[in-house]
């Protein structure tokens, strides 16, 4: 159910805000390269959860740009 409720709060923001949270999760994404690429990080599965939250992301603001284009 989180996956759900996840993605009903995401397309409740405003285009403004998802575009804050996609460079948001995209910084987040570097650092944790990074930390990978130096052997600091921890949690590796962590990489993969921040990528599919871009791809959700991306996923809204597209939706919100066909909708405003009808």
């Amino acid at each position: 159910m989180k996956l759900k409720e996840e993605r009903a709060g995401l397309r409740k923001l405003g285009l403004a805000v998802l575009r804050g949270r996609l460079v948001d999760a995209k910084q987040e994404l570097f650092n944790l390269r990074f930390q990978l690429a130096t052997g600091h990080l921890q949690d590796v599965s962590r990489v993969g959860q921040v990528k599919k939250q871009i791809a959700r992301i991306h996923t809204v603001i597209r939706e919100l740009e066909l909708k405003e284009s009808k």
